[in-house]
């Protein structure tokens, strides 16, 4: 490959770069074409032209599920079994003890800058909006939206609980704040007794506040937990009519095969958009300390796409008591969602499930390789899946408005005081 390091800042085409068929509106997999840049967008040719071996081309990445909040608290709360409510528990324990704004905010700010190190353009977050949390976190929030502008774009969706929803109190005033913000109305859905009434009032709620709502759902491998089938019905009835986003649905797959594809009709004549978190599920579910896991906790990817229901993969936790490990790696994310989902030998253009599908799903601008649109790449010495997927391409361009970016990720020593490290 061409030594990118010392391409001009001028004008200049790619040519000979490898890039997936779909991102240039074509059928089929991957294929050599040539890019130009010139002025910070994809532009038409231009005379000096640099021959790149073959290096493959992608836009910038859409993370659609993060918890910038939650990152990075690992060394000082970590999960004590690796279970689901083991992580439930360190994280609310460490939310009380220290989430103050400072110590939200350095945290977050670390994540964003490895993020963008990797070549990440947009970003959903969900904030812990338990009260006081939410009066801390989403003003950190506006802030970090603020001063990312420019280089990452940055949504948020309020968690909670579903058995913490009311229509009035505290989630009442969560929700205005939300609204107050341009945020995502979020909850966390599991089967209690009165979850249809909790779902429609919600969903109520949002549309009053004119918002989109973004759920986490059916978090266990429990074949009897079915509130995907509940939003679903909800949205369908009540005529919701923003973008709704599931995430997880990980019971799905536990199902009998007739009411998983059941559920998955509903799903789509309702039209949710569905993040599926591979691997901070393949992380918590089926764990056990005296047994191998035997179920990878991924939902119906292949079963979804094959109904037209938009998917997508994101990154979920990181280096949090739900996930231990991770660096919001979008690359990552799909070398991993690959392996586990069996995306290999099936439809080429699953690398839209980290591009333009969760930009659809969030209102992010689509990324694009079309000319004028913002020269946002990301390129790597690879010139097929194989080996893209076999690598971490820590050597890869990140270009944004045309011009190479400094990949230097911060250093975790940075957050030895907040975690009390020596």
């Amino acid at each position: 490959m061409t030594d990118f390091l010392h391409l001009p800042h001028g004008p200049v085409t790619l040519t000979n770069v490898t890039v997936p068929a779909c991102l240039l509106g074509q059928g089929g997999g991957l294929i050599r074409a040539e890019l130009s840049i010139a002025d910070g967008a994809i532009s038409g040719p231009q005379p000096l032209a640099i021959d790149m071996g073959g290096a493959m081309v992608l836009p910038a990445f859409v993370d659609m599920h993060t918890h910038l909040d939650k990152g990075h608290i690992w060394p000082r709360s970590p999960n004590p079994d690796g279970t689901f409510m083991g992580a439930l528990a360190a994280a609310g324990a460490d939310c009380k003890a220290n989430w103050a704004a400072s110590d939200v905010r350095r945290r977050a700010d670390f994540s964003l800058r490895s993020a963008y190190a990797h070549g990440t353009r947009a970003i959903r977050t969900h904030l812990d909006s338990a009260s006081p949390q939410d009066d801390i976190s989403w003003p950190v929030f506006a802030d970090l939206r603020d001063d990312w502008e420019g280089r990452i774009e940055l949504q948020a969706a309020c968690l909670i609980g579903c058995e913490g929803f009311s229509t009035h109190g505290a989630f009442a005033h969560t929700a205005d704040l939300v609204a107050a913000h341009g945020g995502v109305l979020g909850m966390v859905t599991y089967p209690v007794p009165d979850i249809e009434a909790r779902v429609r009032d919600f969903l109520a709620m949002a549309a009053g506040r004119g918002l989109s709502a973004d759920f986490h759902v059916d978090e266990t491998l429990d074949p009897g937990s079915n509130t995907l089938r509940v939003i679903a019905e909800a949205v369908l009835q009540s005529g919701f009519a923003a973008p709704v986003v599931v995430g997880h649905c990980c019971s799905v797959s536990a199902m009998a095969e007739v009411d998983a594809l059941a559920t998955l009709d509903i799903v789509a004549r309702a039209g949710l958009h569905v993040v599926s978190l591979p691997m901070c599920n393949l992380y918590l579910q089926d764990r056990s300390a005296t047994r191998t896991p035997r179920m990878r906790g991924i939902t119906l990817v292949h079963e979804m796409k094959a109904r037209g229901i938009n998917v997508g993969f994101a990154s979920d936790n990181t280096r949090d008591p739900f996930y231990a490990y991770g660096d919001l790696d979008m690359l990552e994310v799909l070398r991993e969602a690959t392996r586990i989902g069996h995306l290999d030998h099936s439809a080429p253009d699953w690398v839209q499930s980290v591009l333009t599908n969760p930009a659809r799903a969030c209102g992010f601008d689509a990324p694009s390789l079309a000319v004028g649109a913002p020269a946002d790449l990301v390129i790597f010495k690879a010139r097929n899946w194989t080996e893209l997927l076999s690598r971490p391409q820590s050597d890869r361009i990140v270009l944004r408005d045309g011009v190479q970016i400094d990949r230097t990720l911060p250093d975790y020593a940075e957050l030895d005081d907040l975690m009390g490290t020596p």
